[in-house]
């Protein structure tokens, strides 16, 4: 791949912290925190493409279909961070959100960087994860040039999944590899090309959207409590109250009890709670309302 990696926005330099080694750690915190204000407006301006991405993953859960993030480095780190979220937050199996990075789990702590380069073995990569047609696959660059990650969404491309390209440059190369791109641009990070900076929260920003705001869409939240959360902890177990409680106005005692009659489903404990139906009975009318507890108790 023939380019001058110094032209992408990502690597400029930042006229604005110039001086960053030789002010005070407080004023060099100041800096660092005026940059990362500046990304939350660059997230704003590419809310409509975020929302295609969410709605394109939602009707890919609808059908039975799975996500998978792909990335090297920071961006590979940040999509296993949200795809580990997903099971305790939403009540998903483990293989509905799935992260691929490149030099495999060992780089979730180790830098394994030169495996980017290998368009060959995102594409290996990708197959070896089991992604198949009707499939969502997020391919994340902060360059939106990363071989390993343009590699991989071909390889998506070619077997009939979804594809959506995220990355802080615009125009990105990322752009001609993907159905949907998401071009946050965060420009020059406070250290030269350190993009684990502002493209990585964007980044961050962004994921967080795609996966939650997809749950949302499917019904695996009940205005925005948290109703299908696996309780697996003493904490979770005690959010599970806390939310039937919140949800239903029921006392913790009556909370624990629907809880533990439920078989520690949360949604079909607040259906129970909110309607008087028995356990058996409330799961089907969730199964019939499409999973929304709003629909099952009749408010939508």
């Amino acid at each position: 791949m023939n380019e001058n990696l110094g032209n992408l926005q990502t690597e400029g330099r930042n006229t604005r912290t110039l001086e960053i080694d030789q002010v005070s750690t407080l004023d060099a915190c100041r800096l660092m925190n005026a940059e990362d204000q500046l990304v939350a407006g660059a997230v704003k301006a590419v809310l409509p493409s975020i929302a295609a991405g969410v709605d394109m993953i939602a009707e890919a859960f609808r059908q039975g279909h799975r996500l998978f993030y792909v990335g090297a480095g920071t961006s590979g780190r940040i999509g296993s961070l949200d795809a580990s979220e997903c099971p305790p937050t939403f009540g998903v199996p483990r293989d509905r959100v799935t992260a691929i990075i490149a030099g495999g789990p060992k780089a979730l702590t180790d830098s394994s960087e030169g495996v980017e380069d290998d368009p060959k073995k995102g594409a290996s990569d990708l197959v070896e994860a089991g992604v198949s047609a009707g499939d969502v696959v997020v391919g994340s660059t902060a360059s939106g040039r990363t071989p390993y990650v343009l590699g991989a969404l071909d390889k998506a491309r070619e077997i009939g999944a979804r594809t959506i390209g995220v990355s802080n440059c615009d125009p990105a190369a990322i752009s001609k590899h993907c159905e949907l791109s998401i071009l946050v641009v965060t420009g020059p990070e406070a250290i030269q090309g350190s993009t684990r900076l502002k493209a990585g929260t964007a980044q961050k920003m962004v994921l967080n959207m795609l996966s939650t705001l997809s749950m949302v869409r499917i019904g695996k939240t009940y205005g925005n409590l948290m109703i299908d959360l696996n309780p697996l902890s003493v904490k979770l177990r005690d959010r599970a109250r806390r939310i039937l409680v919140t949800a239903t106005g029921c006392s913790p005692e009556d909370a624990a009890l629907a809880l533990q009659t439920s078989g520690c489903r949360v949604k079909v404990a607040t259906v129970m709670l909110l309607t008087g139906l028995d356990p058996a009975t409330a799961a089907q009318r969730l199964e019939e309302a499409g999973g929304f507890v709003a629909k099952a108790i009749g408010k939508a």
